[in-house]
């Protein structure tokens, strides 16, 4: 007589799981019912007694949240409506390996090659400034490291963030990860992503070289960066 009701049980609870969108819950609810169906034949005596537990604690499963569950199924159904705009920014970037105050310092050093060789790495705080001038207002600074990844000519790989301190975007960053053939009048380099006004951003940025001092290795590039954000 139980093993009759609990294969009745058994129909209606397949129905049940068999609706249900998510895995998590489908799993939880096929644990629980095996093991009601255990105690349901080893408490036959009690098998009246057993059912009205059996059904309230699948009902009770049911409207229950599981944890991770809850966040899987609104996650879902949840749509976010946002205008994806492109916004264009020109600045400079100023690159000093001279002087008493360089805002760029060489940290790995193979030797050989005099100031750029295959694998030395510098690693920068530069000023971006919004013209070419060192006396030109800063807006920002670009921060990050780059080395010499190329065994035939000046190509850099970059990987620097463009921190904004001035007008709309204070607070807001842009990071670039991205090969850099210094020798090409422009270069193309990937945004992979931002903060605060920047999230979600993606894009590109265009660096070209204004001023280059060969003999101390001080370097002003123009860049214009096209970026995609919300």
């Amino acid at each position: 007589m139980v093993e009759e009701k609990g294969y009745t049980i058994n129909i209606f609870t397949n129905k049940i799981i068999n609706s249900i969108y998510s895995p998590s819950i489908r799993i939880s609810l096929l644990y629980s019912f095996n093991l009601l169906n255990f105690l349901l034949y080893k408490m036959a005596s009690f098998r009246s007694y057993t059912l009205s537990i059996s059904y309230f604690l699948i009902f009770s499963i049911l409207f229950t949240p599981l944890y991770g569950a809850f966040v899987e199924e609104f996650s879902d159904t949840l749509t976010i409506k946002r205008s994806e705009k492109t916004s264009h920014l020109h600045f400079y970037f100023h690159d000093i390996v001279s002087g008493k105050n360089p805002s760029s310092i060489k940290v790995i050093s193979p030797g050989g090659d005099g100031i750029y060789g295959f694998g030395k790495t510098f690693i920068f705080d530069d000023a971006l400034t919004v013209g070419p001038n060192a006396s030109s207002k800063v807006i920002g600074r670009a921060q990050g490291i780059y080395s010499i990844a190329s065994q035939s000519e000046l190509a850099l790989l970059m990987a620097l963030t463009f921190e904004f301190t001035e007008g709309k975007y204070n607070g807001s960053s842009i990071s670039i990860l991205g090969r850099n053939p210094v020798p090409k009048d422009v270069r193309e380099m990937p945004i992979v992503g931002g903060t605060a006004l920047f999230r979600f951003a993606r894009g590109y940025a265009l660096a070209h070289t204004s001023m280059f001092d060969i003999k101390s290795g001080d370097a002003i590039v123009e860049y214009n960066v096209f970026v995609q954000h919300f």
